[in-house]
């Protein structure tokens, strides 16, 4: 006589899979919020703080030690307000020398080693 273990009907275990949705917004509540957040091995998370202008970035290595921390700050940059464009310092010329100049001095300094060369062949 067979016996039969396996139910009638079959239906396969239903494993819950966490659901990773990057478009969506951690918020913590302060530095605190943060540190205590978990984070799996060899990743990294952005979290929000939802009492101040900072966002935190944490990380952990492969064996799931926590990194340091890392805090920034952020501000709105208006899209209507002109981009300050950054100063470009300018060279001091007073210690340059103008190609008129070094062509001038550089023709005096070859006559100069010709006369040396004639001097010297003599």
């Amino acid at each position: 006589m067979a016996y039969n273990y396996f139910p009638t009907t079959y239906q396969p275990l239903n494993y819950a899979q966490p659901t990773t949705n990057n478009a969506s917004i951690i918020w913590v509540q302060g530095i605190a919020g943060a540190k205590a957040y978990p984070v799996a091995p060899s990743n990294s998370v952005q979290l929000m703080d939802s009492e101040s202008d900072h966002f935190f970035i944490k990380s952990t290595d492969a064996s799931g030690m926590p990194m340091p921390l890392r805090v920034f700050e952020y501000k709105e940059v208006s899209m209507n307000t002109p981009q300050k464009t950054p100063q470009v310092a300018q060279p001091d010329m007073s210690d340059f020398v103008r190609r008129d100049e070094f062509t001038a001095l550089s023709k005096k300094i070859d006559g100069l080693l010709n006369k040396e060369e004639v001097i010297d062949a003599e």
